[in-house]
């Protein structure tokens, strides 16, 4: 089978290999590969940033957005028939920590990811474990279910601290998860949406998904729009997607007194904090990382099974797997939103 690999260190070095798919052991199960989205881990990882991109043991088969079909069942399998359109949960929790014994897998310190720690997703065939396999209903769309994993962390943050129901909410940093978060808060009664990001794509996107507003950060003060747009109380919620300095600070000057901060970034480094912005709002931070696991996927599913929101628009590319350093590229170049590798 080929796979798409990440084979030097540093910048770059992706490759498509030639190896054999590996046979399901006890627990595992072995999946044929539609489509997996490239999501800002992936990136980090090829450009050689961050504390993944340092763990990781080349050569390495990047990816963990996916959907695929069940082909193959390890011994002891019980809940997962061959045939069954999967997606995957990409966090490997080890299910016996205090973390995992009390209903937070989703934040297990001893977590292991595909195509990080294992094989990953961009490939023909792929190998996992089955207890991170959701099973999909017959007749659903296999690239939209590719976008149930990402689309997780926007509903676990949107359903956090206060929720967003008849809150003004803001979304710093537009990204494939900070555009699928739009829609959310849409569909879970926000009152009012408010997009920042300086990639005029992005921005086009957002209002196609539901953004009431939309700021350009580089030519616009995004504390200035929201001042004005609430009579000066600033934003009930403000969810931050940038994981830059400067999107921090403005993050944190445009949530109201006593409003809420979602951090659902990934800085790739560390940077310096403001304290005493924060002791002058005191804003509620709410630190999300992932989804909750299965609870999150229990609200998420159904939202794009039933039709509640649209993620259509955040597809941007179809790559073919032989091309796939491609999809890197378009990205990095900020010429795409989320661009799929089709596997099958």
């Amino acid at each position: 089978m080929r796979a798409l690999s990440k084979i030097t260190a540093g910048a770059g070095g992706l490759a498509i290999r030639h190896c054999e798919p590996r046979a399901p052991a006890e627990g595992e199960i072995l999946l044929k590969v539609h489509s997996a989205g490239v999501c800002g881990t992936d990136m980090q990882i090829y450009h050689g940033h961050g504390a993944y991109a340092q763990r990781l043991k080349l050569p390495t088969t990047l990816g963990h957005e996916m959907c695929g079909t069940v082909v193959q069942l390890g011994a002891g399998v019980r809940h997962i028939r061959e045939r069954d359109l999967v997606s995957l949960e990409s966090h490997i929790p080890c299910w016996h920590c205090k973390a995992c014994r009390t209903g937070r897998a989703h934040v297990c310190p001893d977590t292991r990811y595909p195509g990080i720690d294992i094989d990953g997703t961009f490939a023909e065939y792929v190998t996992v474990p089955a207890s991170i396999a959701w099973v999909n209903p017959a007749g659903a769309d296999p690239e939209m279910a590719a976008l149930l994993e990402p689309l997780g962390i926007a509903v676990h943050a949107t359903l956090e601290g206060s929720g967003v129901s008849a809150q003004t909410v803001v979304i710093n940093g537009c990204g494939p998860i900070g555009l699928m978060n739009i829609a959310v808060a849409r569909c879970f009664g926000a009152h009012r949406v408010v997009a920042v990001d300086p990639n005029a794509l992005r921005r086009s996107i957002a209002e196609r998904l539901g953004a009431d507003v939309v700021v350009d950060p580089l030519t616009q003060s995004p504390n200035e729009v929201l001042r004005k747009l609430t009579g000066g109380e600033g934003a009930d919620v403000v969810f931050e997607y940038t994981g830059n300095p400067q999107g921090v600070l403005n993050c944190f000057s445009m949530a109201g007194a006593l409003g809420e901060v979602r951090w659902c970034a990934t800085p790739s480094g560390a940077m310096d904090f403001d304290f005493g912005m924060w002791r002058k709002g005191r804003p509620t931070i709410h630190n999300i990382h992932g989804r909750r696991l299965w609870t999150t996927w229990e609200a998420a599913a159904p939202l794009v099974y039933g039709n509640k929101i649209d993620l259509s628009p955040i597809i941007s590319h179809r790559v073919p797997l032989a091309e796939g350093a491609r999809a890197f590229e378009l990205i990095a170049a900020g010429k795409a939103i989320k661009p799929l590798i089709m596997c099958a």
